[in-house]
């Protein structure tokens, strides 16, 4: 049997127990966060943010927004086709060497230009018909689609019904001096004029001269903002055949 004395002893210590056990409650939620902060060593990463960062630079390359591809390079690494049109044409970095003394082309080369100098100065289209060759040998006259009568398709471009214009233009090209393209390939030609492979806006007074005996002012100002020669064209191959007789670019 209890006394009233202990009754009352025991109901004064009831609340603080209780309090007691509150206030341990209350103490021991931060000690589980400190446990947690105590695993992040100063001076050293956090493993899981580290893991994140790994992540994301895996998936995205530096200096980029995740998603955003990586653009191409400016400049293509596999370009450097040369931009010139005529057959084996050199590269425009390197200086043309424009000759004058036909002697130094191969004997070949120097018959055929003698023939078409003496079929062209004739005043007869005909008689360049047998210079031309046939089939796949024919010389080129038109850009494009090859003609079965380069014959018939020169006089359509004279601008008389003879053809003697076209004949004249054929003469001044091969009076002009010349270039060797292509040297060692199966494109190796010897091209007139030499204008094919200059730059029209470095040429020097007699240069431009030279060029106005061929074509007018007006034409060689086009030429300079077009950027280059695109009036007639003669080729001829190391052995002898004329490659073609053609305008443009």
């Amino acid at each position: 049997m209890h006394t009233a004395k202990e009754t009352v002893s025991r109901r004064s210590i009831a609340p603080l127990l209780l309090a007691v056990c509150l206030g341990a409650s209350v103490l021991a939620a931060p000690s589980a966060n400190a446990l947690s902060e105590l695993q992040k060593i100063p001076g050293q990463p956090d493993p899981q943010a580290t893991d994140q960062q790994n992540a994301q630079q895996t998936q995205t390359p530096p200096g980029t927004s995740p998603g955003v591809p990586m653009p191409d390079p400016l400049v293509s690494q596999d370009s450097g086709q040369s931009a010139d049109k005529t057959p084996g044409a050199s590269d425009d970095s390197k200086p043309v060497e424009v000759i004058y003394d036909i002697s130094k082309a191969p004997e070949p080369v120097r018959r055929m230009r003698e023939q078409i100098v003496e079929a062209a100065a004739s005043g007869d289209l005909e008689r360049l018909r047998p210079l031309m060759g046939t089939g796949a040998d024919q010389t080129q006259v038109t850009v494009g689609e090859p003609t079965d009568d380069p014959i018939g398709a020169l006089k359509d471009l004279s601008g008389d019904p003879e053809g003697d214009e076209i004949l004249a233009i054929m003469l001044d090209i091969i009076s002009t001096g010349f270039v060797h393209v292509g040297a060692g390939t199966p494109e190796e030609m010897y091209v007139w004029p030499y204008f094919a492979e200059k730059d029209l806006k470095a040429l020097t007074p007699p240069e431009r001269v030279e060029l106005l005996r061929i074509v007018t002012a007006g034409d060689l100002s086009d030429m300079q903002e077009f950027g280059g020669y695109n009036f007639y064209r003669l080729g001829i191959t190391p052995d002898g055949k004329w490659k073609f007789f053609t305008a443009g670019d």
